[in-house]
């Protein structure tokens, strides 16, 4: 347990780190960005395939792949709901608001944008969180891992929009580290969920798989492809994907 609860606040700690770094460095070029943010994208598509989906298969024994099939579409379709309830985060991140003056409905675009991002973190946190669930230890750890590392450059991401729509500094670090505690919620309702019934444990870790999933498909790589980096977006993906596979041989 204390494992996991180091685990959580070590996931909503990366969102922080991403945070203060978007203080540092508070104009980031979109390339540079993107190049982070799939690279990001390729440890989270590995972590949710060797650490998810694949324990899936195993622990479901006869009914695996069953088990594999409905969990990831069950959890895609949960984060898909998650869209449908909150205005899309590429049509919310106010980029192209920037240098335009300071206005209410600016300010509260932004602040839309916040909210959407803490809604999509609480299934990531939740991901984290199942992972312990299956008793291996270091596939959970690789999991964690993936999403921590997606959150720095999200974290990064909010703290320019916020401070160019008027809001405080504190109030932009307090805002923007709020979204990383709703993924130490979500790894400790993961956890928990599955201590209580290991008898879901198969469908969990494919539905946690699939959260995964949907996001790297819907939200990352289209976000690293659409300001011409996309090259070298694709490499840091690979990169990022091939780094996961050389732990999980050293480590496995």
């Amino acid at each position: 347990m204390q494992l996991v609860l180091l685990t959580a606040l070590g996931v909503g700690g990366a969102t922080v780190f991403g945070t203060v770094l978007g203080f540092l460095f508070k104009n980031i070029s979109h390339k540079f960005s993107d190049i982070v943010l799939s690279f990001a994208a390729g440890v989270m598509l590995a972590a949710a395939v060797m650490g998810l989906v694949l324990p899936a298969l195993d622990y479901g024994g006869k009914f695996g792949l069953l088990y594999a099939v409905t969990g990831i579409f069950a959890g895609a379709l949960c984060v898909n709901l998650f869209d449908r309830l909150v205005p899309h985060l590429h049509r919310l991140s106010g980029t192209d608001n920037e240098d335009h003056p300071e206005t209410t409905a600016k300010r509260n675009k932004v602040l839309l944008f916040v909210a959407a991002i803490a809604i999509h973190n609480l299934p990531e946190g939740i991901a984290a969180g199942v992972g312990f669930g299956s008793g291996n230890t270091a596939e959970a750890l690789t999991v964690a891992g993936g999403i921590a590392l997606q959150n720095i450059p999200e974290g990064m991401v909010i703290i320019g929009p916020m401070l160019a729509a008027g809001i405080r500094p504190r109030r932009t670090f307090l805002t923007a580290a709020a979204t990383g505690l709703v993924e130490v919620i979500g790894t400790l309702l993961g956890y928990f969920a599955v201590s209580l019934s290991a008898a879901i444990l198969p469908f969990a870790l494919a539905f946690a798989g699939g959260t995964m999933l949907y996001v790297i498909s819907d939200e990352m790589i289209p976000e690293t492809h659409a300001h011409g980096a996309q090259r070298g977006a694709t490499y840091a993906l690979l990169a990022g994907f091939c780094l996961m596979l050389l732990f999980d041989v050293l480590l496995g």
